[in-house]
């Protein structure tokens, strides 16, 4: 089977694009606006860029109206967003944050969990997610797509502050992704979680790790 997405209809009942890209990590995103009041979503387009200084983006698609979404207002609006790492047993409130709520309206209070806030700026931050990056913002690249839902804001930000819980961090100084259990997004309405781990190291890269540079070897 193959198709041209850009001229043809797919020829499977379930559009297949969304389940090729995966495990997708959740970009799980939380802002406030210029007017105070505080935001909380999921994006599934969400991933870091380079490590020296560290950097990020996600991708938010607009609503089928053209309206563009609350975080990436937010994040221009007041130059910071917080990224919180979505777990299995946090699984339930990323789900509910998704909902479309009028941006009078802050996510926080339908969910179950507590807030704390970050240093840089006066950002909701997810207490019980082991790991939080505050994000400054940088700037915002527009695609028009074919369809005002098919048109996205990438945004870009440079993490200035990792917050990581204590209890996580292992004998030997490493993040126990085990435990931690994050979830990933696949296609349709599917999620994946990361219990198990497996170690490959690329000839001559073990002094490169240390600096976040595990792939360089591979990508020569």
């Amino acid at each position: 089977m193959k198709y041209r997405p850009s001229s043809e209809p797919s020829p499977l009942p379930y559009s297949p694009f969304k389940s090729c890209t995966v495990p997708r990590p959740i970009g799980w995103l939380s802002s406030v606006s210029a007017a105070g009041i505080e935001n909380i979503a999921p994006y599934s387009q969400w991933q870091n860029l380079t490590f020296d200084p560290p950097m990020v983006m996600f991708s938010a698609n607009q609503y089928p109206d053209g309206r563009r979404k609350d975080t990436v207002l937010n994040a221009e609006e007041t130059g910071w967003f917080v990224w919180n790492m979505a777990t299995y047993d946090l699984r339930e409130a990323v789900n509910l944050s998704a909902m479309a709520l009028p941006p009078e309206e802050s996510e926080f209070d339908r969910l179950s969990v507590t807030r704390e806030y970050a240093d840089n700026a006066c950002i909701p931050m997810v207490k019980e997610s082991p790991v939080k990056f505050e994000c400054r913002y940088l700037g915002t690249h527009r695609l028009k797509g074919n369809s005002p839902v098919g048109s996205i804001d990438i945004v870009f930000a440079q993490v200035e502050t990792i917050h990581i819980d204590d209890r996580i961090i292992t004998a030997d100084g490493k993040l126990d992704i085990a435990a931690i259990k994050p979830i990933a997004r696949l296609g349709y309405f599917d999620y994946a979680v990361v219990k198990d781990t497996f170690e490959m190291r690329v000839p001559g890269a073990d002094a490169d790790a240390r600096f976040g540079l595990e792939g360089r070897a591979a990508s020569r």
